[in-house]
């Protein structure tokens, strides 16, 4: 048992309830399918190649993948801390409508708080800051759209994902300092600017 137990908003409730009286299985079952990308699993291997990759390959960018390997191993154990902390009922089991209608039933049932999915791609959004105007906004849409999908499918409140996604950006921030050197984030964001 938790040590909070953290109850969702009347808007959370109420974009939930919006969800389930208005998905599909289609709608569900592709949701499903691109939350996948924001898993942890995906993303540490990704971010395990990047670095093997960038230190034999690129060792310029060893900071870098140094960085985001930090990054993401961080966010992978963080929610899984606060997960133990705090107890939320997830939307998917307070729903008959939405399994009618394609819902699926996902993670454990009292783990809706933080959204673990949504700090990864927090933490992804705030590194693409680093990156130049064009690909830094694509980057931050598709984290976005990623962290959208968990309320799509019902696997959190929205009030969830948005912590989530705020809890992944301070991440990220806070471990700049460490993991990447102060003339290394000079001509990231000097090469960045338009």
């Amino acid at each position: 048992m938790a040590l909070v137990e953290v109850k969702p908003s009347r808007i959370d409730t109420a974009i939930a309830d919006t969800i389930a009286d208005h998905t599909n299985s289609g709608i569900e079952h592709t949701a499903q399918t691109l939350t996948w990308a924001a898993d942890e699993h995906v993303l540490l291997a990704l971010a395990a190649a990047g670095w093997l990759y960038t230190h034999i390959w690129q060792p310029q960018q060893r900071p870098v993948a140094n960085h985001v390997l930090a990054v993401s191993l961080a966010t992978a154990v963080l929610p899984h801390v606060l997960k133990s902390i705090f107890d939320q009922t997830r939307p998917d089991r307070l729903t008959i409508r939405g399994h009618r209608h394609g819902v699926p039933i996902s993670g454990q049932a009292r783990d809706a708080f933080p959204s673990g999915h949504a700090v990864h791609m927090g933490a992804l959004a705030s590194a693409a800051g680093l990156l130049p105007k064009t690909p830094r906004r694509l980057v931050r849409a598709i984290a976005v759209a990623l962290s959208l999908t968990r309320i799509a499918v019902l696997a959190h409140w929205a009030s969830d994902v948005v912590a989530g996604f705020a809890l992944g950006a301070a991440v990220e921030r806070l471990l700049r300092p460490w993991t990447l050197t102060q003339s290394l984030r000079k001509q990231l964001t000097w090469r960045k600017r338009p």
